[in-house]
């Protein structure tokens, strides 16, 4: 779990009355986006006997249940959990997997639209994929069809390790794409900044579903606020200290998406945000 939604997980844990190293210790792994290496720290993880594991992302979560199935497992971005096999429904998860759902239905469509609405009249629109990652095909799929009803042409690169990265970025934009849309993915998040600063320099408009991306550097975001999924999360973890089965705790929908728009990032591009654009903006970055 990266340093600042670990932060955000131990706040959720205060404010429930948990101080770490008092009531409870953490051990972290960090994969830095190279996805390949969480079934071994899954296998660590599993065989310190935790009460909890809290899996940062699906990505982690699936190696995590390979690895346990006695364990509780809590994940705050747990996308395509259902057909992972990770839970037998939201509502009743059963077995040892619960947490919250980050991928919002109609959210791919919503940032295909919002491309064209940074950069008007856009026709030719970059994908940027990690197909490693699980909840990555839902995505391309909605893209797709969001492409065909608004009649623009995709062109995808696909990245699954951080060296690939500016290689992928060079063949959009030797496409001559009008803007990128990135995929929801942990590896990409993970390399936010290398990415921002790869795309600036290749004069690539880009929109994301997280806002760390933004904060990066990235032009435009929309999509669940992590910060506030990985808050959320400490209710399963202090249900299952509790006594609470994981199964038993049914898997959580935010209910508000966040939108974030980086004005430098815009005026580096040569961009015009409009104001109505900028006063939707839940966080406008100058």
């Amino acid at each position: 779990m990266a340093g600042p939604f670990a932060a955000s997980f131990l706040d959720g844990m205060r404010e429930l009355g948990y101080a770490e190293g008092r009531d409870f210790d953490m051990a972290y792994r960090y994969a830095a986006g190279v996805l390949d290496r969480l079934p071994a720290f899954a296998e660590e993880i599993v065989r310190l006997k935790p009460a909890v594991i809290l899996a940062a992302a699906v990505s982690a979560a699936v190696p995590a249940r390979m690895a346990t199935s006695t364990i509780p497992i809590v994940c705050p971005a747990l996308a395509d959990a259902v057909h992972l096999g990770l839970i037998a429904s939201e509502a009743r998860p059963g077995g040892n997997v619960t947490g919250i759902e980050p991928y919002v239905a109609g959210l791919p469509a919503k940032q295909m639209e919002l491309a064209r609405e940074i950069v008007p009249g856009a026709s030719r629109i970059g994908l940027l994929t990690d197909l490693k990652d699980p909840k990555a095909p839902p995505q391309v799929q909605e893209l797709e069809a969001a492409s065909r009803t608004l009649e623009v042409n995709i062109v995808a690169a696909g990245a699954s390790r951080p060296e690939e990265l500016d290689g992928a970025l060079q063949a959009l934009a030797s496409q001559r794409v009008d803007v990128v849309i990135f995929l929801q993915s942990a590896m990409l998040l993970s390399e936010n900044a290398r990415i921002a600063a790869s795309a600036l320099v290749k004069r690539l408009p880009t929109v994301y579903g997280y806002r760390e991306h933004v904060v990066a550097g990235g032009l435009i975001s929309y999509g669940v606020d992590l910060r506030w999924c990985h808050l959320r999360v400490a209710y399963f973890v202090d249900k299952i200290l509790r006594g609470t089965p994981p199964g038993d705790l049914p898997v959580e929908f935010p209910t508000k998406m966040m939108l974030a728009i980086n004005l430098k990032t815009a005026k580096t591009l040569g961009l015009d945000v409009s104001l109505i654009l900028q006063q939707r903006a839940d966080e406008v970055i100058e």
